[in-house]
C-alpha cells in the first residue's frame, strides 16, 4: 500500500472541500430554476409551428446545404451568407445596417436590425448569432441553427412593438482562429455599444440549437455539473455566469411558462467549459448580462466542429418548438 503524504492530503483535501462548494452552490442558486420543466410525451405541433418547422429547414438547408463551409478563408461563402441574411431581414421589413472591419486578410461584416423600444427606447435587448462555420464544417447545427432561429424571430409578430429597443445582430467571426480574440465579431460590436454608452438591459446568445437525442446517456457534461442534469440530450439550456443568475432565471421561467418542451438552466462559474463558449462572452467583457440558450453543441453532439455537421442530422419539429418558447422569452425581455 502507496502511504500518501501530507502535501497530498493537503491537495485532496481542498480538492473535496472545492467540490463540494460546487456542490452546495449548485444546489442552491446555480442550477435551481424556476418553475418546472416539461416532461412527457410531446404534444402535436400547432399549425405555427409546422410552419416553423419548413422555415427553419429552409434557412439552415441555405446556409449550410448550399453555401456550405463559411468563413474568412472562404470568403465568397461569407459574404453569400451575409447577403442571404440581409435579404431575409429585409424581405421581413427590417432595415439592416452593417458594421464592416478587417479579419484575416477581408473585410467582415455583423448585420444589425433595430426595432425601435416603444416606452423605454433607450433600453436594449440583444437577439444574437454568429453565421459563420468552423473550418471544415458545412455547420448547420454550429451555428446555422441560431441563424435560423434569428431570423425565423425577427418577424415574429409580437416582436415587432417592443416596450423596449430590441436588436437582432448575425456576428461574424465567432470560430477559432477569432474566438475569443480581438477580431470576434461579437466583442467588436459589444465594445462598439459600450463606447456609445449604449445601455444593453439583455444579450442572448442563440448557439446551436437544432440538435436533439432522447437516448438515455446521449447527454454530456463538464465535471462535475453532470450531477445535476438530466443524461438525455432532449432539452432547450439556458446557460449564464453567476453574476448574471437573474436573468437566466427569468429566461427559463418564461420558457416554462408558455412552452412544451423540456428546459434547463444553470448560472455558472465562467471558467467552467462551455460556459462560455459561444457570442454572450462578448458581452461579459464590456460588462453586460448575457445568457446563451442552446442546445450544449459538444456536450450533446457527435458531429460538433466535423463535416457530418449537416442538415440533415437536426431535428426541426423539436428545432420550431423551440422557437416558440424563445419568442415568448424575448417579449418579455422587451416589456420590461
Amino acid at each position: 500500500m502507496r502511504l500518501i503524504t501530507r502535501p497530498a492530503l493537503k491537495r485532496i483535501a481542498v480538492f473535496f472541500l472545492l467540490l463540494g462548494v460546487v456542490v452546495v452552490g449548485c444546489q442552491c442558486s446555480m442550477i435551481r430554476m424556476p418553475s418546472k420543466s416539461f416532461s412527457g410525451p410531446l404534444p402535436a405541433l400547432s399549425p405555427p409551428q409546422e410552419a416553423f418547422s419548413a422555415e427553419l429547414r429552409q434557412h439552415v438547408e441555405k446556409l449550410a446545404g448550399e453555401i456550405g463551409e463559411r468563413n474568412v478563408y472562404l470568403p465568397k461563402k461569407l459574404t453569400a451568407a451575409a447577403d442571404y441574411i440581409e435579404s431575409t431581414l429585409s424581405a421581413a421589413g427590417h432595415t439592416v445596417a452593417r458594421q464592416s472591419y478587417p479579419a484575416g486578410g477581408e473585410s467582415c461584416d455583423n448585420l444589425e436590425v433595430e426595432v425601435l423600444g416603444s416606452v423605454w427606447p433607450d433600453e436594449i435587448v440583444v437577439i444574437g448569432a454568429h453565421y459563420d462555420s468552423v473550418v471544415g464544417s458545412p455547420g448547420a447545427d454550429d451555428n446555422a441553427s441560431g441563424v435560423a432561429a434569428l431570423l425565423a424571430l425577427a418577424h415574429r409578430p409580437e416582436l415587432q412593438k417592443p416596450g423596449r429597443t430590441l436588436r437582432f445582430v448575425a456576428f461574424v467571426n465567432e470560430e477559432p482562429p477569432f474566438f475569443q480574440t480581438e477580431q470576434m465579431g461579437s466583442l467588436v460590436y459589444a465594445r462598439r455599444c459600450r463606447e456609445r454608452g449604449e445601455r444593453i438591459v439583455a444579450m442572448l446568445s442563440l448557439e446551436s440549437l437544432g440538435y436533439y437525442q432522447a437516448a438515455e446517456g446521449s447527454q454530456k457534461y463538464p465535471f462535475p455539473i453532470g450531477v445535476f442534469y438530466p443524461s438525455r440530450g432532449d432539452f432547450v439550456a439556458f446557460v449564464g455566469r453567476t453574476k448574471d443568475r437573474a436573468l437566466v432565471r427569468r429566461c427559463v421561467k418564461q420558457f416554462r411558462e408558455q412552452a412544451q418542451f423540456p428546459s434547463e438552466g444553470g448560472a455558472l462559474p465562467g471558467a467552467l467549459p462551455g460556459i462560455g463558449w459561444s457570442d454572450h462572452w462578448a458581452f461579459w467583457q464590456v460588462d453586460y448580462p448575457a445568457v446563451m440558450a442552446t442546445d450544449t453543441a459538444p456536450f450533446r453532439s457527435r458531429h460538433y466542429h466535423t463535416d457530418n455537421d449537416t442538415p440533415d442530422k437536426l431535428d426541426y419539429d423539436r428545432f420550431a418548438r423551440v422557437i416558440d418558447g424563445l419568442a415568448s422569452v424575448i417579449e418579455d425581455l422587451v416589456a420590461r
